[in-house]
């Protein structure tokens, strides 16, 4: 008796092999979504710069003695930092006088954000439609994108939103959304 003993052939192993790489090709980028990923994680940091400026700019006011002042928002509370006047309501900066008047100017008076080349600056009135936050708050989202501003929203939703604090014992709310990144 013989043994025969019978494998695959070059051609049957190429064409498995191309296969693979046809399907890793398209299936690979749907499970690994590293651009969403650094998205959302580059709001964590823009969320983090707006926490910390907020805390910089209450701790003039502190000293100043307005942390307890409610801003007008038309800039009538201010401190100087890094000789940039910043409007203030209960000591952090005021995202009223950021939506009303001064805008991105406003707001890369106390936090280092590129609204150039990085991010788009959306000032809330408060409308229902999607393309404004709440009144009184501005959203910092990537540039270029589109946002939808509505909780019921299942796209767009790629946002960092800052809302004045609301009281003198509150310190400003600044949340990310990254639903859709």
């Amino acid at each position: 008796m013989q043994n025969q003993q019978r494998g695959f052939t070059l051609i049957e192993l190429i064409i498995v092999i191309v296969i693979l790489g046809i399907l890793a090709v398209t299936a690979a980028p749907r499970f690994i979504n590293l651009s969403s990923d650094a998205t959302a994680s580059t709001l964590q940091g823009v969320k983090a710069a707006l926490q910390s400026g907020a805390q910089l700019v209450y701790a003039k006011s502190a000293i100043a003695g307005d942390q307890a002042t409610v801003g007008a928002g038309q800039g009538v509370v201010s401190v100087t930092v890094s000789g940039n006047s910043v409007s203030t309501s209960y000591g952090y900066p005021d995202s009223a006088y950021v939506v009303d008047t001064a805008g991105a100017d406003a707001v890369t008076n106390w936090v280092q954000v590129d609204f150039t080349n990085d991010f788009d600056l959306t000032r809330g009135t408060g409308g229902a439609a999607a393309g404004s936050p709440a009144a009184d708050t501005f959203a910092i989202s990537p540039l270029g994108g589109t946002t939808d501003f509505r909780p019921t929203a299942t796209i767009g939703r790629c946002y960092v939103l800052y809302s004045n604090a609301a009281d003198a014992n509150t310190a400003p709310q600044v949340t990310v959304v990254s639903d859709d990144c």
